[in-house]
């Protein structure tokens, strides 16, 4: 256990709390603390400002990743590391500087660049941590879930939630990558973690156009007798890039019509929801879309929670704190706890985005602080 470290009463008069408050240093003030130590006791005095911020502050760091740089870094594993039973998959975790080395994007989520070459196959497993694919570019792959298979496509959203069997099989001659999100981080912190072997090949390499899952519950506004029980995570496997796309130009169109249909002028988005609640498509994730038009800027936005974006398309400029990024196609950037967002497009940038919100909003520990188009806060 560190020993506790003695803070001289020399604090500036602005420090949070009263630090500059603390007892003298005097031999019978390091004995009480050389007792504490011996008995792992931790006074609050010493440690207030870090149990206990004046507001979040976040170990994560804001953090771009290139997908010019990944990519072909994911492909060069692609030569050199076979994938299969024990290594399970060939995906590479973006590691946020802040956590220390951890494969970690952020306290709470995991976000992985997951590279499956021809004709390969990723054996089937289990896991208790929630998981998505997201598709930036390509298809081809097919990941069974449950025994059915749902082929993955460009801008396709893809679930995979905690404990169901899953793997993947290339039926082309050509690789394809996409990213993996999951809850990990959260699910190791709490120790709560279970995995499961399946099978060492998919228990089908049928490729069908659309799933069991999807003919049975991607009918909008249309719900099965047969599952009217709600679920905790949503029984469709594919949200597909279509729908996503038609559903954001839609709410652009009836802003042109004068309507108020958009987040903010210019900005569309949706959510992907569990039809079964209306509510987020996993108990521990939020996923959304976000279409910004040309020459548009997004107002300030912070929020309790950690999110990761990837740009589906398109160039522009996002603001993480004080630092500004130069965003394109494909590039995944972390937005860490009370980190202000602002997004500028210089073209028609649609960016994909998901989030641990639902973990605070079910802890009451939600909050959401958005500058007012005049510079204050609304």
């Amino acid at each position: 256990m560190p020993k506790l470290v003695d803070q001289a009463d020399t604090a500036p008069a602005d420090t949070p709390y009263a630090a500059h408050n603390q007892p003298k240093d005097t031999p019978e003030l390091r004995s009480l603390y050389d007792a504490f130590d011996a008995e792992h006791l931790i006074p609050l005095w010493k440690e207030i400002g870090d149990l206990m911020p004046m507001e979040p502050s976040s170990r994560a760091h804001p953090h771009l990743w290139r997908w010019s740089t990944i990519h072909p870094l994911a492909a060069k594993s692609g030569d050199l590391v076979p994938v299969g039973r024990g290594g399970e998959r060939r995906a590479i975790a973006l590691a946020n500087p802040g956590l220390g080395g951890r494969p970690y994007a952020t306290p709470t989520l995991w976000a992985a660049i997951q590279y499956l070459g021809p004709r390969e196959t990723a054996p089937e497993h289990r896991h208790t941590q929630n998981a998505f694919r997201f598709v930036v570019e390509g298809e081809g792959v097919w990941t069974v879930v449950n025994g059915d298979p749902v082929a993955m496509r460009r801008g396709d959203f893809l679930l995979t939630p905690g404990w169901n069997f899953h793997g993947h099989h290339n039926d082309t001659d050509s690789p394809m990558a996409w990213i993996d999100g999951l809850d990990i981080p959260f699910v190791h912190y709490t120790d709560t973690a279970f995995f499961e072997f399946g099978p060492d090949e998919v228990s089908t390499r049928e490729t069908p156009e659309r799933s069991r899952a999807e003919r049975l519950w991607c009918h909008p506004g249309m719900r099965p007798l047969s599952a009217l029980e709600p679920m905790h995570n949503s029984p469709i496997p594919a949200y597909r890039w279509e729908h996503t796309d038609r559903a954001l130009s839609e709410q652009l169109a009836l802003e042109d019509e004068g309507y108020p249909a958009t987040v903010e002028p210019g900005h569309a988005a949706v959510r992907y929801t569990n039809p079964t609640t209306g509510g987020d498509v996993m108990s521990t994730i939020r996923a959304e879309f976000h279409r910004v038009r040309a020459g548009q800027q997004t107002v300030g936005r912070r929020e309790v929670g950690s999110a990761v974006f990837q740009v589906f398309s398109g160039e522009g400029t996002v603001t993480l704190g004080d630092a500004q990024h130069r965003v394109g196609t494909g590039d995944l950037f972390v937005v860490p706890s009370w980190t202000t967002l602002s997004v500028q497009a210089e073209t028609d940038l649609d960016l994909f985005r998901f989030a641990d919100t639902p973990i605070f909003e079910r802890l009451h520990q939600d909050r959401v602080e958005v500058d007012a188009p005049d510079g204050g806060l609304s």
